[in-house]
């Protein structure tokens, strides 16, 4: 149970968090460095509520009964309805933390602190926040519920792939939006709102193109479509074996056009997004310039995916990405940027 406004935060839980966030996501870690106070500590603490339930979704040595149910009981944490507390899900998900704990897992159990934390803050953004992360655990529920028998996820169509993304980034896409557009005319409010999903399912498809031989060794997930993989003759459960290297190519070639669909969006989002209440442009700009190279990266050697585990543009390119906004660039650059990232990596 989250119980209306608590005393403000201890400045060592606020620093523990961002601690925990450097340990976990290496895209938001850039983020929150480029943001200031207080967008940082929301956008921090939003993300790893969120990142708590992804950690259950993903763990593929948890049942997934037990993966329902402990997402079930994380969104009643966040209920101000409900009578259960972090403790309470904490206990729940003890049996399940491994003991040499990653950082993933740091953070599971770090639950309370987490929730605490997160409940110190303004009415305004505690409740602007509370419902996205709650859609994105009961999303996480029902896709863990839908596939219990299959042990993991195993996708069938583009429709529900997508409709996975929004469950998994649309509606951090929704949180975001909400902290940044207070304040905003009217009019760029909707904007923001009618392109925050581009944005997100941007970055999502990326990650699903490039991490598909991790997600099914390591979570026990298939995001790709089936549909499209039985078009390839692959079957699901051989989406990483060699003899399939070709048929599987050509599926992620398909995530990564659909990816690329919603760069327009995505761009649009950017253009208008407010910097105001501690938000900064290149707080979201990177991570999109990021993705264009990886997409650029994706087009031109998308068998690596298979062959070598992953596809990323170099800490090079993320480090010229980074330099480029150490200069006070104006939003009217970011199409030239992604223009010649698409075509080349950017410190070349």
């Amino acid at each position: 149970m989250t119980t209306g406004h608590s005393p403000p935060a201890a400045e060592s839980d606020i620093e523990w968090c961002y601690d925990a966030v450097h340990g976990v996501s290496r895209t938001f870690s850039i983020t929150i460095d480029r943001l200031e106070e207080p967008m940082a500590r929301h956008i921090c603490l939003g993300y790893l509520l969120c990142r708590i339930a992804d950690t259950i979704e993903d763990a593929g040595h948890i049942p997934p009964a037990e993966q329902t149910a402990l997402l079930e009981t994380f969104d009643r944490v966040l209920d101000p309805d409900a009578d259960t507390t972090a403790e309470d899900f904490r206990e729940a998900a003890e049996p399940w933390i491994p003991e040499d704990r990653s950082n993933d897992w740091d953070v599971v159990a770090h639950a309370p602190r987490i929730v605490r934390t997160f409940e110190s803050f303004e009415d305004e953004p505690r409740e602007i926040m509370r419902e996205p992360v709650r859609e994105l655990v009961d999303g996480m529920a029902m896709f863990t519920s839908r596939y219990a028998d299959e042990g993991g996820l195993r996708l069938q169509t583009l429709e529900e792939l997508e409709e996975y993304c929004w469950y998994a980034a649309g509606t951090v896409g929704t949180l975001i939006t909400g902290l940044v557009a207070r304040g905003t005319s009217p009019e760029r409010a909707e904007v923001l709102r009618d392109n925050a999903r581009s944005f997100a399912l941007l970055l999502q498809l990326v990650n699903i193109a490039k991490d598909v031989e991790t997600d099914y060794h390591e979570e026990n997930n298939v995001y790709l479509p089936a549909e499209w993989l039985a078009e390839e003759d692959v079957a699901v459960e051989r989406v990483t074996d060699e003899a399939h290297h070709s048929g599987v190519t050509n599926v992620i070639r398909r995530v990564t056009g659909r990816a690329e669909g919603y760069l327009d969006g995505a761009q649009r989002y950017l253009e208008v997004v407010p910097e105001r209440h501690g938000n900064t442009l290149s707080a979201w700009a990177i991570p999109y310039l990021l993705a264009v190279g990886t997409l650029r990266e994706l087009r031109e050697r998308p068998e690596d995916v298979i062959r070598e585990g992953n596809v990323k543009i170099t800490r090079a390119e993320v480090f010229a990405v980074m330099q480029r906004f150490e200069q006070d660039l104006s939003r009217s650059a970011l199409e030239e940027l992604r223009r010649e990232m698409s075509e080349k990596p950017l410190h070349q």
